[in-house]
């Protein structure tokens, strides 16, 4: 195939945004997919994986990865098909996950450490399934359950941003555990599914306010893991009902990815020091060289029914601003994924 014919819209970070990213924060780029060279390959973008950490990754200033660079394509990942290939690692037609960022087309070595690329079975899930369950927020959840807040059958476990790809995946796995599982979620519907359609034992509707006394009817033993994705308000809540020796699970705080002012820190963690507590940070990428372990615990329990992997798409790049909002508007009940192509 001439991939010089084909045309590839991207989006490239052109401003570090202040607040939610606006339009103005994009800068829509088209132009040739390039020719290839010896081990390249180009993968045409099928899914794009819509996640809260993508507002950090816009910020200048050290963390656990480098900032997108101004003019850079937007950092994601996604799931994409092998169109053109130069390498023996990848064959035309085969079904790839990776950083993509957010283009039609990506194109390099098939050994780009960047870029991770990883061989998928569409036979064995749904593409999409691997950007939540059986992809990053799902082993950000399965690992940062397991490994750091490392539960016990009969604790209570509690997970914030319930509804959600990451949260989701930490009840989920807690249940299987044989954990007391308890949710908080925004707004009555995204309460009710994940107790009625993913098993948790509760939740709590923070959008209904009285997060403190929701905590003290459905965890009347109090909270042995506490996983948060939210920080903010809903952590402080959470410290002042940990038991003895509780683990505090820190994935992310997307209360806090779009203040102006400086990020909220906990106001009652001097409870980690009453009660021998521990609050811990993950970052997935520590666990690649055992994601396949993750892959296939969560695909057997997917397998036989076990775990549910829902997925709120949105069609069409085009559309990648609005749906990246999205997720910090609360409107996505799922995991959000952008749909780029049909295969």
């Amino acid at each position: 195939m001439t991939t010089t014919a084909l045309e590839n819209l991207q989006f490239r970070l052109a401003a570090r945004p202040v607040g939610m990213a606006k339009a103005s924060d994009w800068q829509q780029v088209r132009e040739a997919v390039r020719a290839i060279g010896e081990g390249e390959i180009v993968v045409k973008t099928l899914y794009l994986s819509l996640d809260p950490a993508m507002r950090g990754w816009m910020n200048e200033g050290k963390s656990y990865i480098r900032p997108v660079a101004i003019g850079e394509v937007m950092r994601a990942g996604g799931i994409g098909i092998v169109v053109a290939s130069n390498s023996p690692r990848f064959a035309v037609g085969e079904h790839v996950s990776g950083i993509l960022g957010v283009q039609q087309y990506w194109a390099g070595a098939a050994d780009d450490k960047a870029a991770a690329l990883l061989k998928v079975d569409a036979a064995l899930a749904p593409l999409p399934t691997y950007l939540n369950v059986l992809g990053m927020p799902g082993l950000t959840g399965y690992f940062g359950l397991l490994e750091v807040g490392q539960p016990k059958a009969g604790e209570t476990v509690v997970v914030s941003g319930a509804a959600g790809a990451v949260g989701m995946t930490v009840g989920q796995v807690a249940k299987q555990l044989g954990c007391r599982v308890v949710g908080i979620a925004g707004g009555q519907d995204k309460c009710d599914f994940v107790v009625r359609e993913l098993g948790f034992d509760a939740c709590i509707d923070y959008k209904g306010g009285a997060v403190k006394e929701g905590l003290k009817e459905h965890c009347p033993r109090g909270v042995d893991v506490y996983f948060d994705n939210v920080g903010g308000d809903i952590l402080d809540a959470v410290l002042t009902r940990i038991n003895l020796k509780a683990r505090i699970v820190i994935c992310g705080a997307i209360s806090q990815y779009n203040n102006t002012a400086p990020v909220q820190g906990p106001a009652n963690y001097l409870s980690l020091l009453v009660n021998r507590a521990r609050m811990e940070g993950i970052v997935v990428f520590d666990y690649a060289p055992r994601y396949h372990l993750g892959v296939a615990a969560m695909g057997q329990w997917l397998k036989e029914g076990k775990m549910k992997s829902k997925v709120d798409i949105v069609q069409g790049i085009d559309n990648f601003p609005a749906a990246l909002s999205m997720l910090f508007e609360g409107k996505n009940l799922g995991k959000l994924v952008l749909q780029v192509a049909s295969a």
